[in-house]
């Protein structure tokens, strides 16, 4: 049986909204406050009508989001107070401990930090403002955009895709030039190395 997703018709203030994640790409989040910045005038309520933010809800009815932080951190750069959410489930009844251990099971959190090091659930911030940046996110985002990949169902794929990333492209490079890393990313993505994760397209025999 699938769970119901309940939306909320009246509008959820963004600051209530808690994080499953500990990071985000700032470019990718960058690229969508840019979207908004197209939409907002003239289409601004279509449009978040159209991207309702799917959360669990967890201890004390706190709503968790578990999918489109970068579009709910960008809205909220932007100066957007209030969302619709999508209710995926209500597990407010579990304990704080329980209700982590049952998110984690189910893939909708992501407990690793910028580093790529998994952090204990406690380290998660509490507001989408604290989601600090992981550029091999952004690497990773810009990949499947350029066609390195393809996109996936399986929960966290561009994260995976960023850890693999992370392994093979030095920091110090990709600080300095975004764009010729995007390419080496490109040129590695389609080895047979990278044919585990999700989405990938590379040559077959």
């Amino acid at each position: 049986m699938h769970p119901v997703r309940e939306p909320r018709v009246k509008p959820t203030p963004i600051r209530d909204l808690r994080p499953t994640q500990m990071t985000v790409g700032m470019r990718e989040v960058a690229a969508k406050r840019e979207r908004w910045q197209s939409e907002r005038d003239g289409k601004g309520e279509v449009f978040l009508g159209r991207h309702m933010i799917p959360v669990v809800l967890g201890p004390k009815q706190r709503a968790y989001i578990i999918d489109h932080h970068h579009l709910t951190r960008a809205l909220h750069d932007e100066g957007v107070e209030d969302v619709l959410v999508s209710v995926v489930s209500d597990l407010s009844h579990l304990t704080k401990d329980a209700f982590w251990v049952v998110l984690d099971n189910r893939n909708w959190m992501h407990p690793f930090d910028e580093s790529g090091q998994r952090r204990k659930y406690e380290d998660i911030p509490t507001s989408v403002q604290d989601l600090v940046d992981d550029p091999y996110r952004s690497l990773a985002g810009a990949l499947r955009r350029a066609g390195g990949y393809a996109k996936d169902t399986v929960p966290f794929s561009e994260f995976l895709w960023a850890d693999f990333l992370r392994r093979r492209i030095k920091s110090s490079a990709l600080a300095k030039n975004f764009e010729t890393c995007l390419a080496q990313a490109c040129e590695i993505a389609k080895t047979p190395e990278a044919s585990y994760l999700p989405g990938w397209c590379g040559p077959t025999d």
